[in-house]
Protein backbone atom coordinates (compact mmCIF):
# COMPACT_ATOMS: atom_id res chain seq x y z
CA UNK A 1 0.00 0.00 0.00
CA UNK A 2 1.55 3.28 -0.99
CA UNK A 3 2.54 5.73 2.15
CA UNK A 4 -0.23 8.61 2.42
CA UNK A 5 0.72 12.19 1.30
CA UNK A 6 -0.47 14.60 3.84
CA UNK A 7 0.88 17.24 2.43
CA UNK A 8 -0.76 16.98 -0.76
CA UNK A 9 -4.24 16.44 1.44
CA UNK A 10 -3.92 19.85 3.09
CA UNK A 11 -3.65 22.06 -0.35
CA UNK A 12 -7.40 22.09 -1.04
CA UNK A 13 -10.18 21.55 0.62
CA UNK A 14 -12.67 18.26 -0.49
CA UNK A 15 -15.96 16.87 0.18
CA UNK A 16 -15.97 13.43 0.68
CA UNK A 17 -18.88 10.71 1.72
CA UNK A 18 -18.29 9.88 5.41
CA UNK A 19 -16.79 6.20 5.05
CA UNK A 20 -19.72 4.05 6.15
CA UNK A 21 -16.72 2.35 8.94
CA UNK A 22 -16.79 5.89 10.40
CA UNK A 23 -20.20 6.85 10.08
CA UNK A 24 -21.28 5.85 13.48
CA UNK A 25 -17.99 7.52 14.65
CA UNK A 26 -19.07 10.86 12.96
CA UNK A 27 -23.36 10.62 13.88
CA UNK A 28 -24.59 9.18 10.90
CA UNK A 29 -23.17 9.37 6.80
CA UNK A 30 -23.18 12.59 4.80
CA UNK A 31 -20.01 14.76 3.75
CA UNK A 32 -16.87 15.14 5.70
CA UNK A 33 -14.60 18.11 4.59
CA UNK A 34 -10.87 17.48 4.27
CA UNK A 35 -9.76 20.97 4.89
CA UNK A 36 -6.75 22.46 3.55
CA UNK A 37 -4.32 24.38 5.18
CA UNK A 38 -5.53 27.36 3.99
CA UNK A 39 -8.84 27.21 5.33
CA UNK A 40 -7.55 26.15 8.93
CA UNK A 41 -5.04 29.40 8.58
CA UNK A 42 -7.79 31.58 7.34
CA UNK A 43 -9.99 30.72 10.61
CA UNK A 44 -7.20 30.99 13.41
CA UNK A 45 -6.08 34.25 11.93
CA UNK A 46 -9.53 35.55 13.22
CA UNK A 47 -9.09 34.18 16.73
CA UNK A 48 -7.89 37.48 18.42
CA UNK A 49 -5.46 38.50 21.43
CA UNK A 50 -7.04 37.26 24.79
CA UNK A 51 -9.68 34.68 23.16
CA UNK A 52 -8.56 31.28 21.90
CA UNK A 53 -10.68 28.55 19.65
CA UNK A 54 -11.42 24.59 20.84
CA UNK A 55 -10.34 22.15 17.91
CA UNK A 56 -13.51 20.79 17.86
CA UNK A 57 -15.22 24.27 17.21
CA UNK A 58 -12.61 25.04 14.29
CA UNK A 59 -13.83 21.37 12.95
CA UNK A 60 -17.33 22.49 13.27
CA UNK A 61 -16.82 26.25 12.08
CA UNK A 62 -14.74 24.62 9.29
CA UNK A 63 -17.93 21.86 8.16
CA UNK A 64 -20.75 24.51 8.65
CA UNK A 65 -19.23 26.78 6.18
CA UNK A 66 -18.66 24.26 3.40
CA UNK A 67 -22.48 22.55 4.27
CA UNK A 68 -20.41 19.56 5.50
CA UNK A 69 -21.42 17.74 8.57
CA UNK A 70 -18.13 17.04 10.10
CA UNK A 71 -15.10 17.89 9.26
CA UNK A 72 -11.60 15.45 9.46
CA UNK A 73 -10.27 14.93 12.67
CA UNK A 74 -7.06 13.61 10.94
CA UNK A 75 -5.72 16.35 8.52
CA UNK A 76 -7.62 19.70 10.65
CA UNK A 77 -4.64 18.38 13.29
CA UNK A 78 -2.39 18.23 10.60
CA UNK A 79 -3.19 21.32 9.00
CA UNK A 80 -2.40 23.24 12.44
CA UNK A 81 0.55 20.96 12.96
CA UNK A 82 1.68 22.27 9.73
CA UNK A 83 0.85 26.04 10.54
CA UNK A 84 2.77 25.85 13.73
CA UNK A 85 6.38 24.21 12.39
CA UNK A 86 6.31 26.81 10.08
CA UNK A 87 7.82 29.63 11.01
CA UNK A 88 6.65 32.29 8.09
CA UNK A 89 3.41 31.56 8.79
CA UNK A 90 0.94 34.32 10.49
CA UNK A 91 -1.70 32.10 12.48
CA UNK A 92 -1.94 32.65 16.30
CA UNK A 93 -1.89 28.45 16.32
CA UNK A 94 -1.31 28.86 19.91
CA UNK A 95 -4.92 30.12 20.22
CA UNK A 96 -6.38 26.77 19.50
CA UNK A 97 -6.89 24.55 22.67
CA UNK A 98 -8.41 21.38 23.43
CA UNK A 99 -12.01 21.10 23.55
CA UNK A 100 -11.31 20.98 27.63
CA UNK A 101 -9.56 24.03 27.47
CA UNK A 102 -6.03 22.17 27.56
CA UNK A 103 -2.89 22.97 25.68
CA UNK A 104 -1.87 20.88 23.22
CA UNK A 105 1.70 19.27 23.65
CA UNK A 106 2.15 18.53 20.24
CA UNK A 107 2.73 22.07 19.31
CA UNK A 108 6.48 23.48 19.06
CA UNK A 109 7.39 23.83 22.68
CA UNK A 110 4.93 21.93 24.32
CA UNK A 111 2.58 23.08 26.64
CA UNK A 112 4.54 25.12 28.33
CA UNK A 113 5.37 26.86 25.25
CA UNK A 114 1.72 27.65 24.45
CA UNK A 115 0.50 28.70 28.29
CA UNK A 116 3.54 31.16 28.42
CA UNK A 117 2.32 32.52 24.80
CA UNK A 118 -1.68 32.27 25.81
CA UNK A 119 -0.69 34.15 28.77
CA UNK A 120 1.05 36.71 27.24
CA UNK A 121 -2.38 37.27 25.37
CA UNK A 122 -3.54 38.02 28.91
CA UNK A 123 -5.43 34.77 29.10
CA UNK A 124 -5.16 32.80 32.65
CA UNK A 125 -4.02 29.37 32.46
CA UNK A 126 -4.68 26.71 35.41
CA UNK A 127 -1.99 24.29 36.13
CA UNK A 128 -2.98 21.07 37.69
CA UNK A 129 -1.09 17.90 37.58
CA UNK A 130 1.41 19.06 34.79
CA UNK A 131 -1.26 20.23 32.38
CA UNK A 132 -2.58 24.02 31.98
CA UNK A 133 -5.89 24.62 30.99
CA UNK A 134 -7.75 27.40 29.93
CA UNK A 135 -9.77 29.14 32.95
CA UNK A 136 -12.96 30.48 32.16
CA UNK A 137 -12.70 28.15 28.91
CA UNK A 138 -16.14 30.02 27.80
CA UNK A 139 -15.87 33.27 28.47
CA UNK A 140 -12.60 32.79 26.46
CA UNK A 141 -14.36 31.38 23.33
CA UNK A 142 -13.38 33.54 20.14
CA UNK A 143 -16.76 34.25 18.25
CA UNK A 144 -16.84 33.49 14.31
Amino acid sequence: MPRRNVDEDLRSDVLVDIPKHLATRFGGSGKMLKPSRTSIEALVKKVPRGRVLTISLLRKVLAESHNAQVTCPFLTKRALMAIAEDAEAKAPFWRVVMASGEMIAAFPGGQKAQAKRLRSDGLTIISKAGKGRIANLRQSLAAL
